[in-house]
């Protein structure tokens, strides 16, 4: 059985042309190679697998090879020296590294020392390496890598010239991974292949190992499918279809789609960031100008072409907002599954009744649905039985009796704009105050309750911005009368007015918090109540005049305006 070699070691760049999404890196090494111009200590930085130890090791053999008549089979390995500062970093290890610096080369013309993850050095390590670092032998070059360039020390870096690797591209990653497949007889899918290099983060290293594993599971054949299963992550069509469902306000479908991808393994938080990332895509697809910024293959970007046309940019920019405040209230939050449904139903509300003005986390009512869904069946006798029966006196009486059974029960629907559904929404607010509360709990509390929760109400007013009404209420201090009474005083009849509209939603609020649902709201006016806050400079002054009259006196002195 023929032994196998994993593609991260299998395909390591063995020249400059093949490091991926390092270009400028990979040409300045080059041309500082030409030029005789390269710096004896180099600092190599970035995020794992991105091709640090790969270039050392290349530019390690390049030096060498410059200037001199050799095969490219010809490596210098005699003359790299690879020290793991994980393991090696001790005042030791790096003395014993000076000592061989001394030493020139037996072939070709320097010696090179590539020092990785040089951060995990100690600070007598380093302190022990400035000096060599600063002034070394002719023949050496000092090739340092590392992950956390904020750990080494300044006087190190002062003496390093420094070169920034990047995270990888996702197109970079990609395209790279289709030459391995060409050249491993591998057929696979684009869309597959850009999952893997979506999935590795930035890190080629980790690309190549997740497109082994990826190929362990399915053989010679790559599909979405299978590497969507073997990885673990949402498919794209995921998205769509939970993206069509909150586009169409169905709120059951969208509940059910959720719970399904909860049973399949997958957590809400990394559902919600991925839905999140999924309405950026379809902002960025919106615009000619944006979509070099969506970063999917070409039959992803075909759906989000097609889905960003149904999508509106108010709709997209609320749902991304909502989405984002899930994200960052998913943690602390104590049902985090919870969490996650009221935001996919305030999303699923966007667009419910066209461009009506709603609250900010208003959700559609269940008897929506209830109405939309299918009555069920049952056994109804026939109306004109009853009709026959029945011996109605006039014939105004037969009338309702001998037309079709089902239209008795509906109900046309009246123009908001006439006499008659002014006069309906009248009776309705008449009904709800009139509700009989007898059944209900009436539990006694003491005034002092009672203005705790009166203040807490103007809060939540100024949320939802009914800023007005939020400091009529806190302007005063609710009294408590006899039989639940609560009396509360207002200035003036103008306040009174704007009071007496809010009052419902406060008396349901107060109803709720104190568990009694006997207590009413009575406004009174006095129009002698002093004002209590002051708004100009002049009523400042005068305020902070009534408490020390020698103000006065001071702003006469100095000839001061107010």
């Amino acid at each position: 059985m023929e032994h196998f070699i994993v593609s991260a070691r299998k395909y390591r760049p063995q020249n400059f042309e093949d490091v991926v999404g390092q270009q400028a890196i990979t040409n300045t090494l080059e041309n500082a190679i030409k030029n005789n111009h390269l710096a004896q200590a180099l600092l190599f930085t970035g995020p794992r697998g991105v091709g640090k130890t790969s270039c050392a090791r290349i530019l390690a053999k390049k030096i060498n090879q410059q200037d001199v008549e050799v095969s490219d089979d010809e490596d210098f390995a005699f003359n790299i020296f690879e020290l793991d500062a994980a393991s090696n970093n001790s005042v030791d290890d790096i003395r014993n590294l000076t000592d061989q610096v001394r030493i020139p080369p037996q072939s070709g013309k320097y010696k090179v020392y590539i020092i990785d993850e040089v951060h995990m050095l100690s600070q007598a390590a380093f302190n022990a390496f400035l000096k060599t670092l600063e002034e070394p032998p002719a023949h050496a070059i000092f090739i340092l890598a590392t992950t956390e360039k904020h750990k080494i020390i300044p006087t190190i870096l002062s003496r390093c010239q420094i070169f920034d690797f990047k995270r990888i591209g996702v197109l970079d990653a990609k395209n790279y991974l289709k030459t391995i497949c060409e050249k491993e007889n591998i057929t696979a899918e684009d869309d597959a292949l850009h999952i893997i290099a979506q999935k590795a983060d930035g890190a080629m290293r980790d690309a190549l190992s997740i497109f082994d594993r990826v190929v362990s599971f399915s053989g010679k054949e790559l599909t979405r499918e299978a590497v969507t299963e073997n990885l673990n992550v949402l498919d794209y069509d995921t998205y769509f279809n939970m993206t069509d469902l909150l586009l169409n306000n169905k709120i059951p479908d969208v509940l059910n789609a959720f719970n399904s991808i909860l049973g399949k393994g997958f957590e809400g938080h990394h559902f919600i960031n991925g839905l999140a990332s999924h309405f950026r895509d379809l902002l960025v697809a919106k615009d000619k100008v944006t979509l070099d910024l969506l970063e999917v293959g070409d039959t992803a970007k075909k759906k989000y072409l097609e889905q960003s046309t149904k999508a509106s940019i108010p709709f997209l920019m609320q749902a991304i907002n909502k989405a984002n405040d899930c994200d960052l209230n998913y943690r602390t939050s104590k049902n985090q599954r919870l969490l996650v449904e009221l935001t996919l139903m305030q999303i699923a509300s966007i667009t419910f009744d066209g461009e009506k003005k709603k609250p900010a986390n208003y959700i559609i009512p269940a008897t929506f649905f209830q109405a939309l869904s299918p009555a069920p069946k049952k056994a109804v006798k026939p109306v004109v039985n009853k009709v026959e029966v029945s011996q109605p006196k006039t014939s105004e009486e037969i009338k309702p009796k001998l037309g079709k059974p089902i239209l008795k029960s509906v109900k046309r629907r009246t123009s908001s704009l006439t006499l008659k559904s002014i006069h309906e929404k009248k009776v309705v607010k008449k009904s709800i105050a009139e509700e009989n509360y007898d059944n209900h709990p009436k539990d006694p509390f003491k005034e002092e309750t009672l203005q705790n929760h009166w203040k807490e109400y103007p809060v939540l007013l100024r949320k939802k911005g009914e800023n007005n009404l939020a400091s009529i209420i806190a302007s005063g201090t609710p009294k408590l009368s006899k039989g639940f009474e609560i009396i509360y005083t207002v200035p003036s009849n103008l306040m009174k007015d704007e009071f007496l509209k809010g009052r419902p939603k406060l008396l349901a609020f107060l109803r709720e918090k104190l568990n009694n649902y006997g207590i009413s709201i009575n406004v009174e006016v006095n129009e002698t109540i002093q004002k209590k806050f002051a708004y100009t400079s002049q009523e400042k002054f005068n305020k902070l005049k009534e408490k020390n009259p020698l103000l006065e006196k001071l702003r006469q002195t100095f000839e001061l305006d107010f």
